[in-house]
């Protein structure tokens, strides 16, 4: 009897245990899709100033394959879509939080979460996410002359002068410098900078720095698809894959949103089958888990 209650357990044990793995295993699927194995890239130029100790196994290239019957499009090292395809994610697939470290209600439409900070306060919404991600890459490579973004006011501000110590003086929408600090391009001088820039900037400004793209099927690692106006969204192209026999070409995309929260890769609900890859060959509108995107919408840098 003795023996029949143990063998008994162990079984329960057994698949309890086999549960549990199934479970785990559903969610790693999900996150590395799987189709194909990712390809693994062991080393990589790229510098994520935020991180103090990037693992690049985690980078998107290392845990989101493609699917089956397509390539990663080329990107030369160095480049904005090489930086992009090399951010790192979270482990697994966390939950999305928001600037004050709740979570975010909605937590359905994301498939993975990017390893980066989105500070303590409600700023770093859509069009700032955006624009941290353009703007992190050139403060890597030091292209301190091409790091610059519009106010709303219109007024251009660069990174080159605020590292000289000038800094914005606003009053109604007049705005001018002034000299109050020291020569510096450290990266928290480059974090006020950009956090200065989240408070003045939106999708308004930013849309009206991009150049529309007339073809979304020549669409490129780096584009964004954006919505300038009071509201409006934006989300950025990290990725792009093509098929070698149909030229089809698929994309992948992420967002912040509103209020403030973790960059996110999203899901594709209209065609699960390969999410979190879109294809151009979209019927109609660009269906997001939290935005409706039309083709024209598509602009580039």
């Amino acid at each position: 009897m003795r023996s029949l209650r143990l063998l008994f357990i162990l079984i329960c044990v057994f698949f309890f245990e086999a549960c549990n793995h199934s479970k785990a295993d559903s969610q790693t699927f999900d996150i590395l899709l799987s189709q194909l194995p990712a390809e693994i890239k062991l080393t990589t130029t790229n510098k994520y100033s935020w991180q103090t100790n990037y693992d690049i196994k985690n980078a998107i290239v290392n845990r989101i394959a493609v699917p089956k019957g397509f390539k990663r499009v080329e990107a030369i090292e160095g480049t904005f879509a090489d930086w992009l395809r090399f951010l790192a994610l979270k482990p697994g697939n966390p939950d999305v939080h928001l600037y004050n470290g709740e979570l975010k209600g909605y937590q359905s439409g994301h498939a993975a979460v990017l390893d980066i900070d989105v500070g303590n306060t409600d700023i770093q919404q859509c069009a700032d996410a955006v624009i941290r991600m353009r703007a992190e890459y050139l403060y890597s490579i030091k292209e301190y002359e091409n790091l610059h973004f519009n106010f709303t006011s219109g007024n251009t501000i660069g990174f080159q002068k605020w590292s000289e110590g000038y800094r914005t003086v606003i009053k109604g929408n007049s705005v001018t410098w002034t000299k109050s600090a020291t020569k510096d391009d450290s990266y928290k001088t480059f974090k006020s900078y950009i956090n200065t820039i989240f408070n003045y900037a939106g999708t308004s400004s930013l849309s009206k720095e991009l150049k529309k793209v007339s073809d979304i099927k020549s669409i490129q690692i780096g584009d964004v698809f954006i919505l300038g106006g009071f509201p409006g969204h934006a989300v950025l192209v990290i990725d792009v894959c093509e098929n070698s026999d149909t030229k089809e070409k698929l994309f992948m995309i992420q967002q912040s949103y509103m209020p403030a929260q973790e960059i996110h890769i999203l899901k594709n609900f209209t065609n699960a089958g390969i999410s979190p890859w879109y294809s151009v060959n979209f019927d109609g509108d660009l269906k997001t888990p939290e935005w409706t995107f039309s083709k024209d919408q598509l602009m580039r840098w």
